[in-house]
């Protein structure tokens, strides 16, 4: 929208964020650590209600200290969660994904937490204040204040009417539902291969896997999908099953019935679940669906704009991603709005570190996320079949070249359809050799680190808890292109490599 004046009076600022999630309360922190003016609007009162439960350790260890929130984290009390369970490829046996390199010397930060999310939620937000943000709720952006150069601010309506706001940049972390990633590269695209529908709810109890495993999420394959079990505490677990869009009319039509029907189908979970009620507090009393787990968008910078977490990507939730892509991605926009608030270095240098980066790590976890699905062995499946690495068509390979411009997995090369597919191809058959030989492991070393593409896809995840625990990575950080950008010694902006 193009606006030449204005008879709102505006408020003035170095940075709007739209939306208080992980991804805002990140972006919104890391820039006001730097001294900087953020105004945060949200259309909701916190707490409240939102799904995305499991946390991997980068977000824990990494984000959340770099923002100085760990310490309540940890005295919230959420359940330990030192890896995943999975009842998932040609072996029917569970299998443990361990957070830890050896599952008997675990470091000191090889655990991550199962959370509530709407008390995790509250306690990034109120960080946020602590840490200089004026935060307002109960606010609704209805559209961008921009002109031909670039946008200027927000118009939203809060509890006295209609304000609007000017300020260098804006942040879009409204979600999977916001009304204003339009201003940003157009439409979303979304994935063919990963179109799927979950319905989910709660279960008052559950039984829990042998310790010291009972935090950990258990993930377990059947004819018509998967279904997750996130143990939230003792009298509470979260219970959802992801199929076939084919199945979008039952189950929007009785969500509850579905659900139901969706777990008596899977044994190991039916089993986990036998005798408990589905849970009668709010807000986790209500059967829930939601579709389209997978997209991306085409760009996700503008002069004066920027999109982070659901708003700019999402990808399956099957590895428990979606709150570390949207914290790495806020650290990563707050990193180029600092540098260029402070003057440091060029807008347009700092934005396409950000893109590039956030392409790149997207990638890695489409990728292994595609290898991770082709494990399942089941042809006779309507959806296993659908989702082989084999069966990817070659309008998703061409709009996956054109997400990662060749960065995925380090490989310049990559440039064509054909070569994403002989790729994939490798990566799963890596995969399924690591995973096969889980059962029979001395426990001494996690055969999935032996794995090419698993270490690639958590590498930066590694590196965020090395800098939360030790002030920087273990190992000299090299750009990640020719001509690009390392993070600064605090974590908050870019710098330029030494000549």
């Amino acid at each position: 929208m193009t606006v030449t004046r204005s008879e709102t009076p505006a408020e003035e600022f170095d940075v709007v964020v739209v939306g208080g999630g992980p991804a805002g309360s990140t972006v919104a922190s890391a820039v006001a650590l730097r001294g900087h003016r953020v105004l945060l609007l949200d259309q909701q009162t916190f707490p409240r209600y939102q799904i995305g439960e499991s946390l991997l350790p980068s977000t824990v260890h990494g984000v959340c200290r770099i923002l100085g929130v760990e310490d309540e984290v940890a005295r919230a009390g959420f359940k330990l969660k030192r890896g995943g369970t999975f009842r998932w490829g040609r072996n029917r046996d569970p299998w443990q994904f361990s957070f830890a390199l050896s599952p008997r010397l675990s470091d000191p930060t090889s655990f991550a937490y199962q959370v509530e999310r709407n008390r995790f939620d509250a306690i990034l937000l109120d960080n946020a204040r602590r840490v200089g943000v004026d935060v307002r709720e109960g606010c609704r952006v209805s559209d961008v204040v921009a002109d031909e150069e670039r946008v200027r601010g927000v118009r939203w309506t809060g509890p006295d009417g209609a304000r609007e706001a000017r300020a260098r940049y804006v942040v879009d972390a409204s979600g999977n539902t916001s009304r204003i990633h339009t201003h940003v590269g157009g439409k979303r695209t979304y994935s063919d291969f990963f179109r799927n529908i979950a319905v989910f709810g709660y279960v008052a109890g559950g039984r829990r896997l042998p310790k010291p495993n009972d935090g950990n999420i258990f993930c377990a394959t059947f004819d018509e999908g998967w279904i997750w079990y996130i143990p939230l505490r003792d009298e509470l677990t979260s219970v959802g099953a992801v199929v076939s869009r084919e199945h979008a009319a039952a189950v929007q039509g009785d969500p509850t019935a579905a659900w139901r029907r969706l777990i008596d189908a899977c044994p190991e979970i039916r089993d986990l679940v036998d005798g408990a009620p589905q849970a009668g507090e709010s807000p986790y009393d209500e059967v829930r669906v939601r579709k389209d787990w997978s997209y991306w968008k085409t760009r996700l910078w503008r002069p004066g704009m920027v999109l982070v977490g659901d708003a700019a990507c999402f990808v399956d939730p099957v590895l428990s991603s979606g709150v570390h892509l949207a914290t790495y991605g806020s650290l990563l926009a707050a990193r180029a709005i600092n540098s260029t608030l402070d003057g440091t270095l060029d807008e347009a240098r700092c934005f396409g570190e950000f893109e590039a980066r956030y392409r790149h790590e997207y990638g890695l976890f489409y990728e292994f996320l595609m290898s991770f699905y082709d494990l399942h062995q089941d042809e006779r499946s309507y959806f296993w079949k659908a989702r082989k690495v084999t069966n990817v068509g070659a309008t998703e390979l061409e709009a996956f070249v054109e997400l990662v411009g060749g960065l995925a997995s380090g490989d310049a090369a990559l440039a064509a359809p054909a070569e994403a597919g002989a790729r994939l191809t490798a990566a799963s058959s890596d995969l399924d050799r690591v995973v096969g030989r889980l059962p029979g492991s001395d426990g001494h070393r996690n055969p999935l680190y032996e794995s090419t593409a698993f270490r690639q896809t958590f590498h930066e995840g590694s590196v965020l808890q090395e800098r939360g625990l030790l002030g920087g990575p273990l190992e000299e950080e090299v750009p990640l292109r020719p001509g690009g950008l390392v993070t600064s010694e605090d974590g908050l902006g870019w710098a330029v490599t030494a000549p």
